[in-house]
C-alpha cells in the first residue's frame, strides 16, 4: 500500500510539472489542454484506485509534453510564399514585417497603396515583400492580385492565405445597429474571405498550403454591443471549420485566430467616432430614440476610444500565432491569444447560462449612461 501510495505522489508531481510546463504555450492551446488536464487529473485522483490513478496521470504527463514538443517544430521559411490582407496596420502589418524577416515571399494587401501603412512596408527594401493595392470587398482588385501572384509563384503555387482584413465601425445595441452597418461587417468580415479563400484555393492545393482565417473572441462568445462584429466573425469560424474539414483530403490546412482585445487602427480615430455618431443619429427610429435618448446613442461611439485604451498593445502573441499556423509542421485547429482569449470561450462552453451572464455583466459597460427608458423604469 505504502509503495502504491508514493507511486500515486510521484505521478501528481509529474503531472503538475507536465501542466506547468504546457502553460506557457497559451496561446497556442496549452493552457486550455492544460486545464482539461488538470480536471481529468483531479476527479480521477479523488475517485479513482491509487494504482490506475497514477498511471492515468502519468499517460497525460506524457502526452501534455508531447503535445507541446510537436507544436513547435517548424518548416523552413525561404521558398514559400504567402499572401496577407490588411497589411496597411495592426496584425497584418505586423504579419508581414515578420514573415519577410523570417525569408517568407509576402504579398502584402493593403487598402491603400500610397498610405502610411503601405509606405512603411516598402520602405524596408525587402526583396521578400510586395504591396498589392488590395480592397477585399473589390472583385476586379481580387483578379488583378490573383493574377500578379499567379505569376510570381509559378508552378509552386500559394503556400499561404491570411484573410485578416476587417472592420469593427461602432459596437451598439444590436437594435440600433443600422442595416447598412450590418451589411458592412459581413461584407468584409465574412464575404469578403470567402471569396479570397474560393479565388486562391487553385493555387493553395499546387502547394497543399495554409489558410489562416483572423476571426475574434466576439464570434464565439456573446458580447453586448457586438451583435455586427460578433455576427460577422461567428459566420466566419463557421466557414473556416467547415473548410478545414473539406480540405482536409486536399492536403490544405485551415486555422482560425480569435485573438481577445489588442490595439490596432480597427478602433478608429476622432473623426471615425464623429461619424459614427451622425451616423447612428441619423438612422435610429423615433420610438428607439425615445426609449434610449440621444444621451446614451450619442455615448456609444466614445466606447471606442476606452475600448482601444484598455486593449493589449503587443501584438507579438497574435503575430506568433499566425506564423505557427503558416509554419508549423502540425499547426493547431484554433488559436486563442490575449488575455481571457481561451478563458471566456470556455466558461461560455461550460458555465450555466445564468452563471455566464452574471460574469460577461460584471464588465465593465460601453457607455456613459444608460438608457432613458431603463431610468424612468
Amino acid at each position: 500500500m505504502e509503495t502504491t501510495s508514493c507511486f500515486c505522489v510521484a505521478a501528481v508531481v509529474v503531472f503538475v510539472f507536465a501542466v506547468l510546463w504546457r502553460l506557457p504555450g497559451g496561446g497556442r492551446g496549452g493552457r486550455p489542454a492544460a486545464l482539461g488536464g488538470v480536471l481529468v487529473g483531479a476527479s480521477l485522483y479523488v475517485t479513482g484506485p491509487p494504482a490506475a490513478c497514477g498511471v492515468v496521470l502519468l499517460g497525460c504527463s506524457f502526452i501534455l509534453m508531447c503535445a507541446t514538443e510537436r507544436s513547435d517544430e517548424l518548416l523552413p521559411a525561404q521558398s514559400r510564399a504567402v499572401l496577407v490582407t490588411g497589411c496597411d496596420s495592426g496584425f497584418g502589418h505586423a504579419l508581414a514585417k515578420q514573415l519577410s524577416q523570417l525569408g517568407v515571399k509576402v504579398f502584402a494587401g493593403v487598402l491603400d497603396v500610397n498610405g502610411a501603412g503601405a509606405q512603411q512596408l516598402r520602405q524596408r527594401g525587402s526583396d521578400n515583400l510586395q504591396v498589392l493595392q488590395l480592397d477585399v470587398t473589390d472583385g476586379s482588385q481580387i483578379e488583378t492580385a490573383h493574377g500578379h501572384i499567379r505569376t510570381q509563384v509559378a508552378a509552386s503555387g500559394l503556400w499561404g492565405l491570411v484573410n485578416n482584413a476587417g472592420v469593427l465601425l461602432c459596437p451598439m445595441d444590436a437594435e440600433l445597429h443600422p442595416m447598412a452597418v450590418y451589411r458592412r461587417h459581413m461584407d468584409v468580415n465574412f464575404l469578403s474571405a470567402v471569396r479570397m479563400c474560393q479565388v486562391f484555393l487553385p493555387l493553395l492545393r499546387r502547394s497543399r498550403g495554409r489558410i489562416v482565417n483572423v476571426s475574434s473572441m466576439a464570434g464565439e462568445v456573446p458580447m453586448p454591443m457586438f451583435a455586427a462584429y460578433g455576427a460577422s466573425k461567428a459566420a466566419l469560424s463557421v466557414f473556416s471549420r467547415v473548410l478545414r474539414l473539406e480540405l482536409s483530403s486536399w492536403g490544405v490546412s485551415v486555422a482560425l485566430i480569435q485573438p481577445a482585445g489588442f490595439r490596432t487602427n480597427i478602433f478608429g480615430n476622432s473623426d471615425d467616432i464623429t461619424r459614427y455618431r451622425d451616423e447612428i443619429l441619423a438612422a435610429v427610429s423615433s420610438e428607439a430614440m425615445e426609449d434610449y435618448g440621444k444621451a446614451y446613442i450619442s455615448s456609444l461611439p466614445s466606447s471606442l476610444s476606452r475600448m482601444s485604451r484598455r486593449s493589449a498593445e503587443d501584438l507579438s502573441p497574435v503575430v506568433a500565432d499566425m506564423c505557427h499556423a503558416l509554419l508549423a509542421a502540425r499547426p493547431r485547429a484554433v488559436y486563442t491569444p490575449g488575455h481571457l482569449g481561451w478563458l471566456l470561450p470556455f466558461l461560455h462552453r461550460c458555465c450555466p447560462t445564468a452563471v455566464f451572464d452574471a460574469i460577461i455583466a460584471s464588465f465593465p459597460k460601453h457607455a456613459d449612461c444608460e438608457p432613458a427608458g431603463l431610468k424612468r423604469s
